[in-house]
């Protein structure tokens, strides 16, 4: 049986506000978290994530305080990612009411971190986001980038995720920072080798832009599906996303 397709709205905050970049940057104004966080729960949403773009950048832990007053109004799990660097500050944001953390550039910098979050805070609750760019001199064609996509590691995307999947990570969230923002569809190659590559859930995210963007990152093996401009402002409302995708025979959750 096909396993449920989720949709995940995804906040991305900076300063305490909703942001929304374009190839992670021309941040403008998107919104209050929490007045988001509550309109996409009565929505429909499946899951939301919550992502402090600048945090890791910035050399700080997430906002708790704006994680409590999330947490207070969400109706279903949410996935807190930016500047968790340790077990310590996951469990503080999943103590402040996350359901799930996501970590990228500090688990790059430091494998053993996964699997150490893995053990302390159970695999259910820990998601390992990539940001990937085009490189033809990689294997798979494409390279990892750290610190909010500032940063190129000189690591394949696909080798990177192999391993991730390794430590029993049971979500990659692998982002394009070519199609970030941008609208013009997710970048299926890599959501496709990822997939191919890993026993783990894999999460389209970067570059939605139409309901047809969603049908093709299904077909090239995302089983959630991270979108964050098209329903910030409104391209798309998400029950109309969900009869798109059972009209073309996909099982929502």
């Amino acid at each position: 049986m096909d396993q449920p397709i989720r949709i995940m709205p995804c906040l991305d905050m900076q300063n305490g506000r909703v942001v929304k970049g374009v190839h992670f940057v021309d941040i403008r104004d998107a919104g209050d978290p929490v007045e988001c966080a509550r309109a996409y729960c009565e929505a429909g949403a499946n899951e939301l994530a919550l992502l402090d773009i600048t945090a890791t950048v910035e050399g700080r832990a997430t906002m708790l305080e704006v994680v409590k007053r999330v947490a207070e109004v969400t109706t279903v799990p949410f996935t807190v990612g930016g500047g968790i660097s340790d077990v310590k500050s996951a469990e503080l944001v999943l103590s402040a009411g996350a359901n799930k953390v996501s970590t990228s550039s500090a688990a790059f910098r430091k494998p053993e971190l996964v699997a150490e979050m893995v053990k302390a805070l159970g695999a259910e609750k820990v998601t390992v986001a990539i940001d990937v760019d085009q490189n033809e001199a990689m294997p798979s064609g494409y390279e990892v980038y750290i610190d909010g996509g500032r940063t190129a590691t000189g690591a394949d995307a696909v080798e990177w995720a192999k391993r991730v999947d390794g430590y029993g990570v049971p979500v990659i969230l692998p982002t394009s920072k070519a199609g970030d923002g941008a609208q013009t569809g997710y970048d299926l190659p890599v959501i496709r080798a990822i997939k191919e590559a890993v026993s783990a859930d894999v999460v389209a995210s970067g570059g939605a832009g139409k309901l047809e963007h969603f049908y093709e990152a299904v077909q090239a093996g995302a089983t959630v599906l991270l979108a964050a401009s098209v329903f910030h402002f409104g391209f798309i409302v998400i029950s109309e996303l969900k009869d798109y995708l059972r009209g073309r025979g996909v099982t929502i959750r």
